[in-house]
């Protein structure tokens, strides 16, 4: 086995185990570090398939900028101790359901893919290409995807400090204007 694919199966493996141990964790700050590891596994792949620019911003971006903001909320919002309680049989049957169905669709369009060697050569990669190719809206533009993206992260920054949040003080314990 090639040096390459025991890189790509190690990488594999820790976003699968990462990812799993995000959504699992009772921790908060736990699931906050297991994402970290996800996002870095992800731009080692990036990486290994020669696209720099992609794995660059994945890290500074996503590892570096999104995950410290999420540590930074959970530490400001919440008792870093804090335990979320286990999910109940219902929702843990239904998350499972979704989870293989998602694995099923996804495995289906994989495998119905008719996947293709291509004879052409790489493109030199240029800052120009990369820029026209990140504002255009053209068929390989990124503007679409970008904002997806970012509205999706946004959303996820939201949920986070909601997550963070629910262990706050009860609204018997804020003080009042009458209260002195």
């Amino acid at each position: 086995m090639a040096s390459n694919q025991i890189m790509f199966i190690l990488f594999s493996v820790m976003i699968v185990v990462f990812s799993a141990l995000s959504v699992t964790t009772r921790k908060i700050l736990r699931a906050a570090v297991y994402l970290l590891f996800v996002l870095v596994s992800t731009s080692g792949l990036y990486f290994m398939l020669n696209y720099q620019f992609l794995a660059a911003v994945q890290l500074t971006l996503y590892a570096g900028g999104i995950v410290v903001l999420i540590i930074f909320s959970i530490l400001l919002t919440s008792h870093i101790s804090q335990n979320f309680e286990p999910a109940s049989i219902k929702k843990s049957v239904f998350s499972a359901i979704a989870s293989l169905a998602g694995a099923i669709l996804s495995i289906i369009v994989i495998l119905n893919y008719k996947f293709s060697a291509t004879t052409m050569a790489a493109k030199e990669v240029d800052m120009r290409l990369i820029g026209k190719s990140l504002l255009s809206v053209d068929y390989d533009g990124y503007v679409l995807p970008f904002e997806v993206i970012s509205v999706l992260l946004l959303a996820a920054m939201i949920a986070a400090i909601v997550v963070a949040k629910k262990g706050g003080p009860n609204k018997s314990e804020l003080p009042t204007l009458n209260q002195k």
